[in-house]
C-alpha cells in the first residue's frame, strides 16, 4: 500500500499549482491549433515541463508536434500521462483537449514534487493529432509505449463515466473508373463512374440494415466529375468506418469492399479500395487501473458510474495503446448531456468554465495519485498486466 501521506503531498501540490494550471488550460484554450499543428501548446507544455527538471524529448517519433518528458530512477514500474492538444477546425477547444493536456501536465508535476525523482520512469507523452491522423498510432509504432506499465488519460465530456465506450474507426476511399463520353453524342460509349458511385451509396443503405450494434459507415462524395455534358470516367467518395470492436471494424472493412467490387462488376466499371491514414483500435478499459482512479476521484468529489449500455462516444487513438498496454481513459463531465455534445461551440465554451476548472483539477490529482500508485506498488501493476 502507498502512504496516506504521498496522496496528501500529491493534493497539496496541485492545488499549489491550480492558477497555473488553469492559466495554461485558458492559454491553451484561447489559441487553438490544430492537428499536426500545435507547436505553442507543445512548447508552452515542454517549457512547463522542464522547468520542473523533467527531460524533455522533442519531436517524439518524428511528429514536429510530440514530444517525452520523463523522471525517475528508471529501475521498477513505468508510467505514462497523455497529454492531447489539438484542437478542431472551426470550433477550436470543443473537445476540450486544453483540459487533458492540463490534467496530465497537473498530474505529471504533483508526482514528480511528491516523490522527488521517483523510483522507475515517469513519463509525460505529449500526443498531438487525436482529431484527425492519429498521433498516438504513431508513438505506438515508434516503440514510445514499449516497457510502459500503464498508460493514463482523462477527457471531458458530458458523462461521468469510469471508462471511455469508443469505437474502432477507419478512413476508406473508393474509387471508380470508367469511360468518359457525351451524354447525347454518343452515350452508348460512355461508363459513367458517378453512377457506379451513387449504387454502392444505396447499397450502403440496404447493408446498413443489418450491421450490429456500434457499426456503420458515413461516406460523402469527394470527386463526382467535372461538367454536366461529360460521363464522367472518374468519382471517388470518402467512407467513415466505425465499429464496436477492432475485429467488427475489420468484418465492416470487407463488407465494403466486397460492396464496391459488385457495384463495379454490375455497372462496367473498375474500382479501387485503399484506406486513409491510420486505424483507430477500440478502446480497452484496465479494470485494475480505473478501479483505482475512480476512487481517487471520489474523494475528490466526482462519483464515476459505467457507461450506459448501447451508447458508443466516437472513437480515439487511445484504442492503440489500449490494446498493447493497460491504460484508462475515463469520461469527466464539464457539461450537463441536456445542454447538448462535445464537438459543438457551446462544449468549448465548457472548456474554459468554472466546472471545466474543477474537473480539471480534481483529474489532475486522481491521475497524479494513481500514477503514484504504479510506480510505489509494482504489483499493482502486475495486477492490471493480468487483467489486461
Amino acid at each position: 500500500m502507498v502512504d496516506v501521506d504521498v496522496h496528501r503531498r500529491i493534493r497539496q501540490a496541485v492545488a499549489v499549482r491550480a492558477d497555473r494550471l488553469w492559466d495554461i488550460a485558458s492559454a491553451l484554450h484561447r489559441d487553438p491549433e490544430p492537428a499536426y499543428e500545435e507547436h505553442r501548446a507543445a512548447a508552452l507544455l515542454t517549457s512547463e515541463l522542464a522547468r520542473e527538471g523533467f527531460r524533455v524529448e522533442h519531436a517524439t517519433a518524428g511528429l514536429a508536434t510530440a514530444f517525452t518528458a520523463s523522471a525517475g530512477s528508471g529501475e521498477g514500474p513505468r508510467v505514462a500521462l497523455l497529454l492531447e492538444y489539438d484542437a478542431l477546425p472551426g470550433l477550436g477547444h470543443a473537445c476540450g483537449h486544453n483540459l487533458i493536456a492540463a490534467a496530465g501536465l497537473g498530474a505529471a508535476l504533483a508526482v514528480r514534487a511528491a516523490l522527488g525523482d521517483p523510483p522507475g520512469c515517469l513519463l509525460a507523452v505529449g500526443t498531438p493529432a487525436e482529431e484527425r491522423g492519429g498521433g498516438k498510432v504513431a508513438l505506438v509504432d515508434a516503440g514510445v509505449f514499449d516497457g510502459v506499465d500503464a498508460a493514463l488519460m482523462v477527457h471531458p465530456g458530458v458523462h461521468s463515466w469510469s471508462w471511455a465506450p469508443l469505437t474502432a474507426s477507419a478512413q476508406v476511399r473508393i474509387a471508380f473508373h470508367g469511360r468518359a463520353a457525351h451524354p447525347t453524342g454518343n452515350p452508348t460509349e460512355g461508363v459513367d463512374a458517378l453512377g457506379a458511385l451513387i449504387q454502392l451509396f444505396n447499397t450502403l443503405g440496404v447493408l446498413h440494415r443489418r450491421l450490429p450494434p456500434g457499426s456503420h459507415v458515413q461516406g460523402i462524395v469527394t470527386d463526382g466529375g467535372r461538367a454536366t455534358n461529360v460521363v464522367p470516367a472518374y468519382a471517388e467518395g470518402l467512407f467513415g468506418l466505425r465499429g464496436a470492436t477492432t475485429a467488427a471494424l475489420e468484418a465492416l472493412a470487407g463488407e465494403l469492399q466486397r460492396c464496391a467490387e459488385g457495384t463495379a462488376a454490375a455497372t462496367g466499371t473498375t474500382v479501387t479500395v485503399a484506406q486513409v491514414g491510420a486505424r483507430y483500435e477500440h478502446f480497452q478499459d484496465n479494470p485494475v487501473l480505473s478501479a483505482r482512479f475512480a476512487g481517487h476521484l471520489d474523494r475528490a468529489g466526482i462519483r464515476l458510474t459505467d457507461p450506459q449500455p448501447g451508447v458508443y462516444l466516437g472513437s480515439s487513438d487511445i484504442g492503440n495503446v489500449s490494446s498493447r498496454l493497460p491504460a484508462i481513459h475515463p469520461f469527466l463531465a464539464v457539461m450537463d448531456p441536456a445542454d447538448g455534445s462535445d464537438h459543438t461551440a457551446a462544449f468549448a465554451a465548457a472548456a474554459a468554465s468554472p466546472r471545466g476548472r474543477r474537473v480539471l483539477l480534481a483529474a489532475a490529482q486522481a491521475l497524479a495519485c494513481t500514477a503514484a500508485d504504479v510506480l510505489l506498488c509494482p504489483e499493482l501493476s502486475t495486477r492490471a498486466w493480468a487483467a489486461h
